[in-house]
């Protein structure tokens, strides 16, 4: 399959606006008390996993061609400013025939977990074929038996998926779920306010940059980079390596070295200059070096955390074949380029950084977006937790940060 070129809108429109995990950040993650609270009252038990029958409804892809796809906010391309026009989502129907029916209402994890679960748990049907949700989350869908696995022959193209994401931890095969996006959570800094920063112990414990730290509210993102910095890994630790993690933070909060904890809104402070300083996701960083080339991404020589948000078809889809087709498409290249060109992440698919070459070669050379293997080789993605797991790791990060 391949993408009409025509259709395709310049990345520079898309620069000034939000991406979608910049939204997130300030909407969702930025009240922590809120998001904090509703993983410790999901997590707390996992209920029973549905009975095989309760899994499968008969698809009607055939019939209906139709198919219901919840994702983030900000997190496709659109023409303009018109937010209802999706050019690629466009030419997907044209295409294929197939409608979609596009909704924006996973806001945060944990809120969409509680939006459906009532019935993926009762083993009904959700009203959805296809959504998005983070590596975390998909983890906790795929234990709880929440979700089908994927006919890979409906995919031809998922063999573009790049080799760096083929075997996480919660779906080593990618039996359950596709990359929709990717992205770095490293350091950034200012250059204008202190010279290069490329470590957590750096942030931890430089005296220039006492008080002009910031964390993430995050937890998997904050203290995975901190397990990386002391040699650990975060994909593999044990319960003492994790308390000596919080234990170091805690003394940097003590200490007055840390500012505060946040969700994206350190990105406004680095670039106006207000912090020195920080835990960074790449996207945000992408789109603040647009207006200033003096704000920096690093990735620690320790290595960076790797996340992805994930497609995945929920039990009782009824479009399942329908939701297989639409994420073969977005993994041909050329349609993975019209879509990175206006988010900004990594790209998970192969071949789309050459195609990125005609729609924007600035965008297309850019290491955050299309990472190298050097880069790619020094990531890692925070392991599987268990429901206890869970909820003892995140209250011990909350008592941390204050929430």
């Amino acid at each position: 399959m391949t993408a009409s070129h025509d259709a395709r809108i310049p990345a520079a429109l898309s620069r000034a606006g939000l991406s979608r995990r910049r939204f997130l950040r300030g909407v969702g993650y930025g009240g922590v008390a809120l998001t904090g609270g509703s993983l410790l009252a999901a997590c707390g038990t996992d209920p029973a996993k549905p009975r095989p029958e309760e899994q499968v409804a008969p698809d009607r892809s055939q019939q209906e061609k139709v198919v219901n796809f919840s994702n983030w906010p900000l997190y496709i391309d659109v023409a303009g400013k018109n937010e209802g026009k999706r050019p690629t989502l466009d030419a997907f129907t044209k295409q294929t025939g197939i409608e979609v029916n596009y909704t924006e209402d996973v806001n945060d994890n944990d809120e969409f977990f509680g939006k459906v679960r009532p019935q993926l748990q009762a083993g009904q049907p959700t009203g959805r074929d296809l959504f998005v949700v983070t590596d975390w989350m998909a983890a906790r869908m795929i234990r709880l038996g929440f979700v089908q696995q994927l006919d890979k022959a409906n995919m031809p193209n998922a063999g573009n998926l790049r080799a760096a994401l083929e075997s996480p931890p919660f779906d080593p095969d990618r039996s359950f779920t596709m990359p929709w996006q990717s992205g770095f959570a490293g350091l950034a800094y200012n250059a204008k306010v202190t010279g290069e920063v490329s470590s957590v112990e750096e942030l931890l414990t430089r005296p220039d940059l006492k008080g002009k730290v910031t964390m993430l509210t995050e937890m998997r993102d904050t203290m995975g980079l901190t397990l990386l910095d002391m040699g650990k890994d975060p994909s593999d630790f044990t319960a003492d390596d994790y308390a000596a993690a919080i234990d170091r933070v805690q003394k940097a909060v003590d200490s007055g070295q840390i500012r505060t904890f946040t969700g994206n809104e350190y990105a406004q402070d680095l670039a106006k200059g207000n912090i020195g300083a920080c835990v960074a996701w790449s996207g945000d960083v992408i789109q603040l070096q647009f207006e200033d080339k003096n704000i920096k991404f690093v990735t620690p020589d320790a290595g960076v955390m790797l996340w992805s948000d994930n497609m995945m078809v929920p039990n009782k889809a009824a479009h399942k074949a329908n939701a297989e087709t639409l994420m073969n498409y977005y993994y041909d290249p050329a349609v993975a380029a019209e879509l990175a060109a206006w988010v900004n992440y990594i790209c998970p698919v192969d071949g789309a950084q050459e195609e990125m070459q005609e729609i924007d070669p600035e965008l297309a050379d850019n290491p955050l977006i299309f990472p190298d293997q050097a880069t790619l080789d020094a990531t890692h993605v925070f392991k599987d937790l268990s429901a206890e797991e869970e909820r003892n790791y995140t209250q011990a990060f909350q008592r941390v940060i204050g929430a």
